[in-house]
């Protein structure tokens, strides 16, 4: 995973976006990781996988 600072992101917005479609890019803030980016094909691929799992398993605020 490529680690940047939130200035790198921020001056360097394209070179962030060819990254993150290689792979996940964690940015971060005063030394601390605050967000990840990713590209949009493994962002769907991660929500089908989280519907998938909801369909599967009723929530624990669900009364059976």
């Amino acid at each position: 995973m490529v680690r940047l600072t939130a200035k790198e992101a921020k001056y360097r917005f394209g070179r962030l976006i060819d990254m993150a479609r290689f792979g996940l890019v964690t940015i971060e803030k005063h030394g601390r990781a605050v967000v990840v980016v990713v590209a949009v094909e493994e962002y769907e691929r991660l929500k089908s996988i989280g519907s998938d799992r909801s369909v599967k398993a009723p929530r624990s605020s669900e009364k059976k």
